[in-house]
C-alpha cells in the first residue's frame, strides 16, 4: 500500500510516522517552499503524548518542551477559580508537554526524513485536484506559479492541509469560508523569568476576554523560560465574516496590545510586561467549521484541521489530529485489502468524537469554568463557594476530558 499525504503540518507528519510504524509506505506533499519552525505554543495532553511515545519521540519532545505541572483557572481580576495538576502530576502514565508549535513540527519532520528518507517530504507542491478509480487515486500538484510540477499515484489520499483545505473544498464545494465566533486572538512568545512552579499554565477571564500564559521551552538564561501568551477579545458577533483570513502565522505589531493586557490582573506573572517585551506577535480571528456529514469519498479522506477545525479550547487541536493519525493507521493496517473500507471505518470512529469536541469548544470547552464564573460574578468575588459549587466546576472539566478521550482512565489503558 502507498498513501499520498497532502500537508506537512503536525497532522500530516504524525500520519506519515504512524503509517511507517505500521509498515505502510507514504509520501508527504507540502505547498510551502520550505517547512519552517514558526508559530507559538501548543499543549500536548497525555493522550497525544502517549501516541508520540509510541513512535519513539517522547525523549525529543521532553527535551524540546516543558512538562506542565499545574493549570490554574482564574477570574479576569485575578481570583483563583480552580487549580489542577497536569500529566504525571495528576496520575497519568504520560506527561502533558507544552511546546513551541514550530519545534514540535520540526521534531516530527526530522523523524520523518530519518525514517522514510530525505525525499519523503516534497515541498513546493500545491494540490490542484485529484481523480480516483476502483484501484487507485491520482493527485496533481503545481508550483507557486501554477506550472505543473508532479502527479502522485497511491492507494489512498489523506488531506491534512488545514482549515483552508483544498481537498475539503473539492469534496464540499458549497461550504463557504470558516466560521468566525467574533473573537480576535493575539499570540506571542519570548524569554521570561519563571513564574509559579516554573511549569504553571494560567488561563484567566472568559470567552469575551481571556488571557493565557504558560512556558513552552527552557530559556536562554538560568531561571528563564520561553513563555507563550495569548490574549483573546470579542470584537465582533458570532457568524460575522472574519476580518481577515484565518492564518496562525500572520504577524502584527504588539505595541498596541497594552490596553488589551490591562483588562487582566494576575499576581503570578507580569503579563503586560511580557506582552510588551515580545518581538514577534501573531494575530488571527478565532475560526472553526461546522462538523461534516462525512470525511471520506472512496479512497480520499480528511484528517486534522482539514476534517475538524476547532476553536483553541482545551488543548485539543493538535491532539485530535494525532489521534486521527493513530486511528487511520490502525484501520489501514488492519484492512489493507480494502482501503476504502478502512477509510470509512476510520471516519466512523473519529468523526463523532471530533464533532462533539468542535461543538463543545464553541461553548468554551473545559474553559467554560471561567466563563461561568465570569457570567455570575463579572466584578470578581471574595468566596468562590458563594458563586458556584466546586462539583459543578469539576463536572465541566471532567466531562470534557471524557468526550475528547483525554481522561486518566482512557489514557492509562493497557497496551
Amino acid at each position: 500500500m502507498k498513501v499520498v499525504i497532502v500537508g506537512a503540518g503536525i497532522g500530516g507528519l504524525i500520519t506519515a510516522l504512524r503509517l511507517h510504524h505500521k509498515g505502510i509506505g507514504c509520501e508527504v506533499y507540502e505547498r510551502s517552499e520550505q517547512v519552517r519552525e514558526l508559530g507559538v505554543g501548543v499543549n500536548t495532553l497525555p493522550n497525544a503524548v502517549r501516541e508520540l511515545a509510541g513512535v519513539g519521540l517522547l525523549d525529543r519532545l521532553e527535551d524540546g518542551g516543558i512538562q506542565a505541572r499545574e493549570l490554574i483557572y482564574a477570574h479576569r481580576l485575578g481570583q483563583e477559580i480552580m487549580r489542577r495538576p497536569c500529566g504525571r502530576y495528576a496520575g497519568f502514565d504520560y506527561p502533558q508537554i507544552s511546546v513551541h508549535r514550530g519545534r514540535l513540527q520540526g521534531i516530527l519532520l526530522r523523524a520523518v526524513r530519518e525514517r522514510l528518507g530525505p525525499d519523503a517530504v516534497r515541498t513546493g507542491h500545491r494540490l490542484t485536484g485529484f481523480e480516483q478509480d476502483a484501484g487507485s487515486v491520482h493527485a496533481h500538484f503545481t508550483d507557486r506559479g501554477g506550472e505543473m510540477r508532479a502527479s502522485a499515484q497511491g492507494d489512498v489520499l489523506v488531506a491534512a492541509d488545514g482549515i483552508h483545505s483544498t481537498v475539503r473544498s473539492i469534496l464540499f464545494p458549497d461550504e463557504g469560508p470558516p466560521r468566525w465566533n467574533g473573537v480576535m486572538m493575539w499570540r506571542g512568545a519570548t524569554d521570561w523569568p519563571e513564574f509559579g512552579t516554573g511549569a504553571t499554565m494560567v488561563i484567566a477571564g472568559g470567552t469575551d476576554a481571556k488571557l493565557v500564559v504558560y512556558p513552552i521551552a527552557p530559556g536562554e538564561r538560568p531561571g528563564a523560560r520561553l513563555t507563550n501568551w495569548a490574549i483573546c477579545l470579542r470584537t465582533g458577533r458570532p457568524g460575522d465574516p472574519p476580518p481577515q483570513r484565518q492564518d496562525w502565522s500572520r504577524r502584527t505589531d504588539p505595541s498596541g496590545l497594552g490596553s488589551h493586557a490591562a483588562r487582566f490582573r494576575t499576581s503570578l506573572v507580569d503579563h503586560a510586561a511580557l506582552v510588551a517585551a515580545t518581538r514577534d506577535c501573531y494575530e488571527l480571528p478565532m475560526c472553526d467549521r461546522d462538523p461534516l456529514p462525512h470525511w471520506t469519498r472512496g479512497r480520499v479522506t480528511l484528517l486534522g484541521d482539514a476534517a475538524h477545525p476547532m476553536y483553541p479550547m482545551g488543548s485539543n487541536g493538535a491532539g485530535q489530529a494525532i489521534m486521527d493519525a493513530v486511528s487511520l493507521s490502525e484501520h489501514l493496517a488492519g484492512n489493507a485489502a480494502d482501503p476504502a473500507a478502512a477509510l470509512r471505518a476510520y471516519q466512523d470512529e473519529r468523526l463523532p468524537i471530533t464533532a462533539e469536541v468542535v461543538l463543545r469548544n464553541r461553548e468554551g470547552g473545559p474553559e467554560n469554568v471561567i466563563d461561568e464564573v465570569e457570567r455570575r460574578a463579572p466584578g470578581g468575588f471574595t468566596r468562590l463557594a458563594d458563586v458556584i459549587d466546586l462539583a459543578e466546576l469539576e463536572a465541566i472539566v471532567s466531562g470534557y476530558a471524557r468526550v475528547s478521550g483525554s481522561s486518566r482512565e482512557q489514557v492509562n489503558r493497557p497496551g
